[in-house]
């Protein structure tokens, strides 16, 4: 089992900018991938970044690209989630993602993210 928990979510200015963040802890040594994926009301969740644990390829949402920036840190199994140029189209609940080689997915509970106009 991995557990994940996320921080770093919270009320923003159109323009403003967060950083996510989130920890890793358990079965964390076959993790193969770390991303974030979010669900804003009344539609489906969909994926934004993503970056390899070995490698570090990242990999974004078309409409975040230029504006955010997926991160990792190896020795404290963590990702991040750097988001710049903030829009109201962005509010949405922020999910941390976990790929292990297993293969398993786990998820985090959840960061709120709100940007108002």
């Amino acid at each position: 089992q991995v557990q994940l928990v996320e921080s770093g979510g919270g009320l923003v200015q159109a323009g403003g900018s967060l950083r996510l963040s989130c920890v890793a802890s358990g079965r964390t040594f076959d993790t193969m991938y770390m991303g974030w994926e979010r669900q804003a009301p009344g539609k489906e969740r969909e994926f934004v970044a993503g970056i390899s644990w070995s490698g570090g390829e990242t990999h974004y949402l078309d409409t975040v690209k230029g504006r955010f920036t997926v991160s990792r840190d190896n020795g404290k199994i963590s990702v991040y989630l750097q988001m710049n140029s903030l829009k109201p189209e962005d509010t949405a609940v922020y999910y941390c993602k976990c790929v292990t080689y297993s293969p398993s997915t786990y998820w985090g509970q959840g960061t709120q993210v709100t940007v108002s106009s």
